[in-house]
């Protein structure tokens, strides 16, 4: 970012390449040249970059490293300078982040529920015996055995086009993808069914977009300051100061939603084990002015609720 005249200044935005980041990427842009008259589309770039979350799809992420896959090169980008700011789903940001880089903005929360989607039922539960169900998400794997122990889950990675692919293709019979992405790509299929979140907590931060700087970098963090929503970013650090008492990884089944209404948040969370049969949930409130201490506070009530014995199985892979 060139700070010489406004009207040579020239922002680089990196982005993973899918259909649904590149929405998320051009999202942001539109609202940079909204808020800043010096900005245009001509002066905003939008660079794709590949990531090993992207490349590796014949294995769980739980398998091959986490969620760091799908941010590793674009991080790496952003510290030496290549590109000014990063977009991504938050969901797939990890709790800790490199040292020199933050998270300072974020975009107001699409829906957050969890799609049910297949052409042969409507729900989970009118699905037949023995039918099989493709996910990537631990999450949604337990949460779908815990409801149907009935049925086969398999690993099933890809973008969003590639899923619905295979769905049609007749790979499994119902697949998951979160209701914003579809709404963000604008995808209106009859075979679409938003689950209530009652019925499926939603991953942490699931319909949030956040934006990435270097920490030093701040003509970026003043730029994107109009861009930040405010109610949203307090209850997703709500919620991943939940996840990193409890794991902040991918093998650890983890749900969590909170809401904001007034000054207080209401924070809920789950954990369970992949195979759905065991699982432990609670729900808390605490004021707004520290959404940290109420995520922290519930992770580890979930932490002592589920006891050390429901973790040794988790790191035993049971």
């Amino acid at each position: 970012m060139q700070d010489s005249k406004k009207s040579e200044i020239t922002v680089r935005i990196g982005t993973r390449g899918s259909l649904l980041a590149l929405a998320q990427a051009e999202e942001v842009k539109a609202r940079l040249i909204a808020a800043h008259d010096h900005l245009s589309k001509n002066n905003i770039e939008i660079v794709v970059m590949s990531t090993r979350g992207d490349r590796v799809l014949d294995r769980p992420l739980s398998e091959i490293g986490g969620k760091g896959l799908f941010t590793e090169e674009i991080e790496a980008s952003l510290l030496s300078g290549d590109i000014d700011i990063a977009v991504h789903s938050l969901k797939d940001m990890a709790t800790v982040l490199p040292d020199g880089l933050e998270l300072v903005c974020y975009l107001e929360r699409e829906d957050v529920r969890d799609a049910f989607i297949s052409a042969k039922a409507a729900t989970l539960k009118d699905l037949p015996k023995g039918a099989v169900i493709g996910s990537a998400s631990l999450r949604r794997q337990a949460q779908t055995l815990a409801l149907r122990p009935d049925v086969s889950v398999v690993t099933f990675r890809g973008n969003v086009q590639s899923r619905l692919r295979k769905l049609e293709e007749g790979v499994v019979d119902a697949t998951y993808l979160a209701v914003a992405g579809l709404n963000r790509l604008r995808l209106d299929d009859p075979r679409v069914h938003p689950i209530p979140v009652d019925n499926f907590l939603p991953a942490v931060a699931q319909g949030a977009i956040s934006i990435e700087i270097a920490s030093h970098n701040q003509t970026a963090r003043e730029m994107l300051a109009p861009l930040n929503h405010r109610n949203t970013e307090l209850c997703v650090r709500a919620e991943r100061a939940m996840l990193k008492i409890l794991d902040g990884s991918c093998r650890t089944p983890i749900a969590g939603y909170a809401t904001l209404t007034g000054d207080q948040i209401t924070l809920r969370g789950q954990v369970a084990l992949p195979d759905g049969k065991e699982s432990y949930s609670n729900t808390l409130q605490g004021p707004a002015q520290d959404p940290e201490a109420l995520g922290h506070r519930l992770g580890q009530i979930l932490r002592d609720q589920a006891g050390p014995a429901f973790f040794a199985k988790l790191a035993a892979g049971v």
